[in-house]
């Protein structure tokens, strides 16, 4: 698996096409800020490495330091290494976990997907913000944060300021969540399986689920985990049907476009390419967690994976964060804020009223 993911980069570097410099330079850039978020991760276990990527890539590009000859290898990295990281991803996942949620309580994570995924685009709606911004915070809260915007950015009109500040926002609640939800479950009489059931199905990034679970015992940390990875191989299903939106979004524009005919169309709509209805990627995550499930991979080749999964998506979100302009950035005002903080809620309470069901 991990040789046909390495072959699949060789081959997307070799497709990208040719400019002055070639890529080198900004692909050793990603490497450079991907490395750093991960030093700066193992210094303090609370610091996500994505977060560190994103704040130093950011400020490196507006202020100089992100040069003309590192875009193309910036792009590369936010395009093709970023799909790569999410393949990896996938080796989180063991179907024998998932299973062993039972069905009822499986049943219960897929409801608190879909009333956080719907949910959060209706406020946004209501917010006035963009659809593309409000599906990247939807689907970051509703399944796994960073890695979860990474892999939906492909399927919106989405600009990298969305993409940075939608992951900004899944960072500050899923922080903030590690200090309030053990305050709350212990107010509420929440027992340890249960309160372990709440985190696994509030907290976006699997860290922060793990730091928010292990305040209470080795019981709660269990349950949270498990319910989290099940959460997580929704990505998959969710992705399915954001790409048939997708693509049926871009069929009415070119059957539009075609009505309109071409002397009254600017630019390329019509025989716009549909995006594929399961994109390839998608299918080397589901044959990673199928790999996973196997058993046979040991708990050293885990630990190495997750250390290149940590690494791609960092050089992905630091191809990301090179096109991010603080300018614009600020226009967005603090409605995003208002809605990441509504989801937040959101979440926790549709969370904690399916943990209340199924106990």
């Amino acid at each position: 698996m991990v040789t046909i993911v390495a072959r699949t980069l060789e081959h997307s570097i070799d497709q990208e096409p040719s400019t002055e410099g070639g890529v080198a330079p900004g692909l050793v850039v990603a490497l450079a800020a991907a490395c750093l978020g991960m030093l700066v991760h193992q210094l303090s276990d609370a610091v996500s490495p994505h977060v560190v990527v994103i704040i130093v890539v950011v400020v490196a590009a507006n202020t100089g330091v992100v040069r003309a000859s590192h875009r193309p290898g910036l792009k590369l990295a936010g395009r093709r290494v970023l799909r790569l990281g999410i393949v990896f991803v996938g080796f989180r996942l063991s179907l024998s976990e998932v299973l062993d949620l039972g069905p009822r309580a499986f049943a219960a994570v897929c409801l608190v997907v879909v009333v956080t995924f719907f949910g959060t685009q209706l406020l946004g709606r209501w917010l006035g913000l963009s659809s593309s911004l409000s599906m990247l915070i939807a689907t970051g809260y509703s399944i796994c944060g960073a890695s979860a915007i990474a892999a939906v950015e492909p399927f919106s009109d989405a600009t990298d300021e969305d993409v940075a500040y939608a992951i900004a926002l899944v960072t500050l609640c899923g922080s903030l969540a590690i200090g309030v939800l053990p305050t709350l479950g212990s107010l509420l009489g929440l027992s340890s399986h249960a309160f372990g059931s709440w985190v696994g199905a509030s907290v976006h990034d699997v860290g922060q689920v793990v730091a928010a679970a292990s305040i209470r015992d080795a019981t709660a940390l269990k349950a949270a985990v498990v319910v989290k990875l099940t959460r997580v191989s929704l990505l998959a299903p969710l992705l399915l049907g954001i790409a048939v939106s997708a693509r049926r979004r871009a069929s009415r524009s070119a059957g539009s476009a075609s009505i309109a005919g071409p002397e009254l169309v600017e630019g390329p709509a019509v025989g716009t390419r549909r995006p594929p209805i399961l994109p390839m990627f998608i299918v080397m995550f589901l044959v990673a967690a199928a790999v996973r499930s196997t058993g046979t991979l040991s708990t050293g080749a885990l630990s190495g994976i997750k250390q290149v999964e940590t690494l791609m998506l960092g050089m992905g979100l630091a191809g990301l964060g090179s096109g991010v302009d603080i300018r614009r950035l600020r226009r967005l005002g603090g409605r995003p804020l208002a809605l990441g903080l509504a989801s937040w809620v959101l979440v926790a309470a549709a969370a904690l009223g399916a943990v209340t069901v199924i106990a």
